[in-house]
């Protein structure tokens, strides 16, 4: 599988553990994130990783910055981007099964490197349940 991960300045711990794990397992990483801890602004590092998944050059997206949230809004501004902020793997896991998330947001300052790898791993390996679901999906995205 190809991912595509961006990140602002408080996370570049964390992608570099996520990259480490991915690659491990034999995945493909698109890198946008920032390897520095001086301060970015995290529009610059989302949008290419939605641009990524909305393309198809990437099956999925991890985003991560301080609380998840300014990031997980960038993306989400994409048609076809379904980014779910997450801070435990039970989260992570609904967030496929019940709402097709397709890109995951991780807030640095709220979870640790080991949650953070612990949650991309069941994002990944989680599937879409479909059924009543599907229908709910179908009805997001503004037309």
């Amino acid at each position: 599988m190809k991912i595509s991960i961006g990140n602002d300045h408080a996370g570049p711990d964390y992608k570099k553990a996520i990259v480490e794990m991915l690659q491990e397992k034999g995945h493909q990483v698109i890198n946008h994130g920032t390897d520095s801890s001086e301060s970015v602004d995290y529009p610059d590092f989302g949008h290419p990783v939605a641009i990524d998944v909305e393309n198809k050059t990437a099956h999925f997206g991890v985003v991560i910055c301080g609380s998840g949230n300014g990031i997980n809004m960038t993306v989400n501004k994409h048609q076809g981007i379904r980014s779910a902020l997450c801070w435990t793997k039970e989260i992570a896991a609904l967030a496929r099964q019940h709402n097709d998330a397709n890109i995951i947001s991780i807030p640095a300052r709220f979870t640790s490197v080991p949650q953070a790898v612990e949650m991309v791993e069941t994002f990944l390996n989680t599937n879409f349940e479909g059924g009543r679901h599907a229908n709910r999906v179908n009805k997001i995205a503004c037309q």
